[in-house]
C-alpha cells in the first residue's frame, strides 16, 4: 500500500506541474518569434507580394501573444489599410536597423473596399509587425523601441 500510495503522490506532483510549464513564456522552438518591450510573439511571416496583400485578411481573431511580420525587400515609406481585416490591430513600422520608426494603433476593421482609409508610415519601413489593438499601449511602446528577431526569420541584409 505504501509503494501504491508514492506512485500517487508522485504522479499528481508530476501533473500539478504541468501547467507552470506550458504557461512559461518561452520563444516558439520553430525560431520564429520577435521580442519587442521585453515580450515575446509568435509571428506568421509575409515575405511575398502575395503573403503581405493577404496579411490577417478574413481572420475573426488573433490569439494573445501573437501577430504577423511583413518583411519588405525595401525600405521605404509603407502604408497599410485593413481592407477585409475584421480585428482591430496596432500596426508598427520598424527601419532596416529593427528600431520603431512610427506606430498606427487601434487601425480599426474595415469593410468598405477601396474606400478603406491607409495607414502611413510616414518613414522609411523595412518591417512592419501587426498586434492585437492595444498592445503597443499595453506595452508603452515609443518610437526608437528596438525589435529582435528570433533564430527561424531571416534576416535582411
Amino acid at each position: 500500500m505504501p509503494c501504491i500510495r508514492a506512485l500517487f503522490l508522485s504522479l499528481l506532483c508530476a501533473f500539478a506541474a504541468l501547467p507552470l510549464g506550458a504557461c512559461a513564456s518561452e520563444p516558439p522552438a520553430d525560431g520564429r518569434w520577435v521580442e519587442v518591450a521585453g515580450e515575446v510573439y509568435r509571428v506568421e511571416l509575409a515575405v511575398t507580394d502575395e503573403e503581405r496583400a493577404v496579411g490577417l485578411m478574413f481572420r475573426d481573431e488573433l490569439p494573445a501573444g501573437t501577430g504577423m511580420l511583413f518583411i519588405h525587400a525595401r525600405e521605404e515609406p509603407q502604408a497599410y489599410w485593413m481592407m477585409n481585416t475584421e480585428i482591430p490591430l496596432d500596426i508598427l513600422y520598424f527601419n532596416a536597423s529593427r528600431r520603431l520608426v512610427a506606430q498606427q494603433r487601434d487601425a480599426q476593421p474595415c469593410s468598405s473596399g477601396l474606400a478603406c482609409p491607409a495607414y502611413p508610415s510616414g518613414a522609411p519601413a523595412l518591417y512592419v509587425l501587426e498586434l492585437n489593438a492595444g498592445e503597443a499601449a499595453r506595452l508603452g511602446l515609443e518610437d526608437g523601441a528596438e525589435l529582435r528577431f528570433g533564430p527561424g526569420i531571416p534576416a535582411h541584409d
